[in-house]
């Protein structure tokens, strides 16, 4: 309340042509004080010992502050949400399936439109290619569904008619020699960025305005990928070792993929990392065996972004809650997307770690599905008010958003969003 105060003592100091005080009137004054409010938030919201964020974002919010400016751009919008300030309102993102997509564009999204720019999404990601480089094969393709062995030697199936996460079949590295094998593909080359493609991309979504991340798969869920889950759950528990040595290849390999696209001229603001930790009724494995196994990896991470002054938010699925006190000891600025149907509960959340974490999604795409409009009115309307305290929110689904969600229920999504969360 510094810039309030500052202009009460103006006022009051005030006098008239006879000497006598002069006070305004009560809302005039309440309206300057707000003003006043936002540009003391604006210059000071972000100091180089909070994130000490750089590209440019510091210096949008002192450009602004300067010039008299209240318009908040995205990037400034998330930098106040993850640094637990408020600004004008809670910064939107979010994430709709390629077939919900083609359905909107049925009912009612312009077809040269996509779903980020009609709702103004305020977020992109960029991320190399952080893969062993196997060659890819098809193994076999029939009119619903394909099997292909991907770049890390694994076989999935994708299917044509729904969109999900592949089905996982078949891996390459289930043993520790499998691994001494191929680990030498996982350095660095240039191979791993289309570098004219994804530098174009990058400069023309910055200039939006929008908050930019690096992104990429790490940890359990990255190595699940080319181990498979019950091989490296196993490995976890028999060969720690192992594990762990798999876990900072990864690590490495992201952070090498970050400094080399900064050299070569990338804005970043902040980063945005994969790792599903849980699924619908618990975490993969103990908050024992996390500390003991994963918890090095995620911190080294975290220290390298931290000391570049990029805020980190964590996608993990699953029911994570044991893990947070953890996570926010390793340096995550940010946890999403807090899966309801995992019981992942925002408030509570909120309210137990808030001041510590910022939390990204919570907003159960059951409900905006609902016939009922109600049913996603009371979710948006119990949820956003207690999230958006203090900052420390930004709106997301509580995952992606499925093609059951009409286009007009989706709109009335963000319209909800934008009242409850506005300050």
């Amino acid at each position: 309340m510094i810039a309030c105060h500052c202009h009460l003592r103006f006022v009051n100091d005030a006098t008239d042509e006879t000497g006598a005080r002069s006070f305004p009137d009560q809302r005039c004054v309440l309206t300057l004080c707000r003003k006043l409010l936002r540009l003391h938030i604006f210059y000071r919201i972000i100091s180089a010992n909070e994130f000490g964020v750089r590209n440019g974002s510091v210096n949008l919010i002192h450009e602004n502050a300067q010039k008299g400016v209240s318009i908040v751009i995205p990037r400034e919008r998330v930098m106040l949400a993850l640094s637990h300030r408020e600004g004008d309102r809670v910064p939107i993102h979010d994430s709709p399936w390629g077939f919900t997509t083609l359905r909107w564009h049925k009912e009612g999204l312009p077809e040269t439109e996509s779903p980020d720019d009609y709702f103004g999404y305020e977020m992109f990601s960029q991320w190399p290619d952080t893969s062993f480089q196997l060659p890819e094969q098809v193994l076999e393709e029939t009119g619903t569904y394909k099997v292909y062995k991907d770049a890390n030697g694994a076989t999935r199936r994708s299917f044509k008619d729904h969109e999900s996460t592949p089905e996982l079949l078949g891996y390459t590295m289930t043993t520790r020699r499998a691994w001494e094998e191929h680990k030498s593909r996982l350095v660095w080359n240039d191979k791993r960025v289309n570098w004219e493609k994804e530098l174009e991309a990058n400069r023309r979504e910055y200039a939006k305005g929008k908050f930019a991340c690096y992104a990429g798969p790490i940890g359990y869920d990255k190595t699940q990928n080319f181990v498979g889950a019950q091989a490296l759950l196993m490995a976890m528990m028999d060969d720690p070792s192992w594990v762990r040595e798999m876990f900072d290849e990864a690590v490495e390999l992201c952070i090498a993929g970050c400094e080399e696209m900064i050299s070569r001229g990338f804005k970043f603001d902040g980063a945005f990392v994969y790792d599903d930790l849980g699924y619908r009724n618990a975490t993969f494995f103990s908050p024992t065996v996390y500390r003991e196994v994963l918890f090095p990896s995620h911190k080294r991470l975290c220290d390298f972004f931290r000391s570049r002054g990029m805020p980190i938010i964590l996608h993990s699925c699953g029911r994570v809650r044991a893990f947070v006190p953890m996570l926010i000891e390793a340096g995550f600025a940010c946890l999403q997307p807090i899966e309801v149907k995992s019981g992942m509960d925002l408030v509570e959340l909120k309210r137990s770690f808030g001041d510590a974490i910022a939390f990204m999604g919570g907003i159960d795409v059951r409900a905006m599905a609902a016939p009922d409009p109600r049913v996603i009115e009371t979710e948006i309307a119990t949820k956003i008010p207690v999230a958006k305290q203090g900052g420390g929110y930004i709106y997301h689904s509580d995952h992606s958003v499925p093609s059951n969600v009409s286009f007009d229920q989706y709109c009335r999504v963000i319209e909800l969003v934008k009242r409850c969360g506005t300050y």
